[in-house]
């Protein structure tokens, strides 16, 4: 399986997608995107890729350095793949033209320890107690979206999570668990978009005005009305905000 699915032609966009995501949900970003080559990453683990041991950020953020041909690409991280953008752009600054962090954070939770672990209990209970990943997808993922959301958006969302192998998804929640790159991202050299749903509770849009008052120069587009999912739930939204930044 390739580590990419590509769409459309031209300057390469390297698309990220987030723990529950699927490259295969970037293709409608890039008929909003013409004169771009989308490059939508199935990360390890994700889209018939193999995980990769051990699975860390930076291990992530390699593994994508040496897998992309081009020498320097503009690259978009979604929510987990946000944070594999940052760690990306602390790394290989020279292969990063723009960068485009959505619906992410610098630091996965709060400095106490037991919020992770209560994370990680949450999310891992229903498969600890025999459920599949199809059974569990609609509590993991539904509740994402904004109430104006295109209403293919949620069963795309909770389709793609419900295709995720549930070893891929044990691995990447443990590996969310372990972000924080607060002190290093005012390092981040890149021209650099923060894009925030207005109502986006995991990655609320105060934290990534924040992100963008560190990351120097970045600029903060906050969209109306959007969850957690914006390039699926406002497609249209989501790429003029692209095209703004990318212009």
């Amino acid at each position: 399986m390739s580590a990419f699915l590509t769409f459309g032609e031209g300057a390469p966009l390297v698309c990220l997608h987030g723990i529950g995501g699927a490259a295969h949900l970037w293709e409608a970003t890039a008929a909003g995107l013409p004169g771009h080559n989308i490059l939508a990453w199935n990360q390890p683990g994700y889209g018939g890729t193999a995980l990769i041991d051990p699975l860390t950020f930076p291990a992530l953020a390699d593994t994508l350095a040496a897998q992309l041909d081009a020498p320097q690409v503009d690259l978009l991280g979604h929510s987990m793949g946000g944070m594999i953008a940052m760690e990306f752009a602390l790394r290989h600054p020279e292969r990063v033209r723009r960068l485009i962090l959505y619906a992410t954070t610098p630091a996965f939770g709060g400095r106490d320890p037991a919020f992770a672990q209560e994370f990680l209990a949450a999310r891992l209970g229903p498969l600890n107690s025999g459920k599949t990943m199809a059974e569990c997808a609609a509590t993991l993922a539904g509740g994402m979206c904004g109430p104006g959301a295109d209403p293919a958006a949620e069963p795309a969302i909770i389709a793609a999570m419900a295709e995720v192998p549930e070893a891929s998804y044990r691995a990447t929640l443990a590996c969310l668990t372990s972000f924080d790159r607060r002190a290093e991202i005012a390092s981040i050299t890149a021209p650099t978009l923060c894009l925030a749903g207005e109502l986006d509770k995991a990655a609320p849009a105060r934290t990534m005005a924040r992100m963008a008052e560190t990351i120097p120069g970045a600029r903060i587009a906050v969209v109306p009305g959007a969850g957690h999912m914006l390039h699926v739930e406002q497609p249209a939204n989501f790429q003029a905000a692209l095209r703004d930044f990318l212009a």
